[in-house]
């Protein structure tokens, strides 16, 4: 049973027309990743002081990684195809978007750095943009079933919020 589900999830491939979106859910992070770095060694674009805005940082980054490692682990347990509607998706219904969002805003942090911490909030549109794209996806995929899980978590990626 456990072989065939591996099976299962290892030869999932997204369709072709979603894996744009995956460069586009990541492309903020990696240019955070590759940027947020100078700042320290250049002293340029600072935020604020260097051991507060450190510290912030590890803290925002652990609570992003959490949460990605809480969707990605209970994701590769649970999803053969249908529709996933319990853990961490019955509080929001994009844990994946939160991850990368929190993880950034943390690197910018980290790395003391306002140029990533502007590309940070510049991906938020970005993500709300796929979500709201993602999401037309899901009803043409799972129709009824996914209205109604809209209805009974109405968050999309912060609880209260949005």
């Amino acid at each position: 049973m456990f072989k065939k589900k591996m099976k299962i999830f290892l030869e999932y491939k997204p369709p072709k027309d979603i894996r744009t979106l995956f460069i586009v859910h990541y492309a903020p992070l990696i240019l955070i990743i590759l940027t947020g770095p100078i700042t320290p060694l250049y002293g340029i674009w600072k935020i604020s002081e260097e051991l507060f805005s450190i510290i912030i940082g590890i803290i925002i980054f652990l609570l992003g990684s959490y949460v990605y490692f809480k969707w990605e682990i209970f994701w590769q347990k649970t999803y053969h195809g249908q529709l996933v509607t319990d853990g961490i998706f019955k509080k929001i219904r994009h844990p994946h978007y939160t991850s990368l969002l929190i993880i950034g805003f943390g690197l910018a942090f980290f790395f003391n750095s306002l140029f990533a911490l502007i590309v940070a909030v510049i991906s938020i549109p970005i993500m709300i943009i796929s979500i709201l794209d993602e999401e037309k996806r899901l009803i043409k995929q799972y129709g009824e079933d996914y209205k109604k899980y809209k209805k009974e978590t109405p968050w999309r990626i912060i609880p209260k919020l949005f």
